[in-house]
């Protein structure tokens, strides 16, 4: 059995005490982001899972959309990712 040698942790315990790998990210060529994928990209980035620039690349996001992710997260919580929900939590 081979192991793909990775730069950084291969599991990471979040916060209420579940863990998260590389296999619970999206797929890489992932078209269609629902609320639990993008919830999934910005879980990892902050318990350093894969750090923002690799997640940044790796499903070519733009700086500004990903922080949108995150500061809708910080704001309102999973639900805010929902995109029928923009009118409701992302109002200026």
């Amino acid at each position: 059995m081979y192991i793909k040698r990775i730069q950084g942790p291969r599991t990471v315990t979040l916060p209420d005490g579940s863990t998260m790998t590389r296999a619970d990210l999206p797929p890489v060529d992932t078209k269609r982001w629902v609320a639990r994928r993008k919830a999934a990209v910005v879980k990892a980035v902050a318990a350093g899972l894969i750090d923002r620039d690799e997640a940044l690349a790796r499903y070519a996001l733009s700086d500004e959309e990903f922080e949108s992710w995150c500061q809708a997260v910080a704001r309102h919580g999973i639900k805010a990712l929902k995109a029928t929900k923009l009118q409701d939590y992302r109002q200026p």
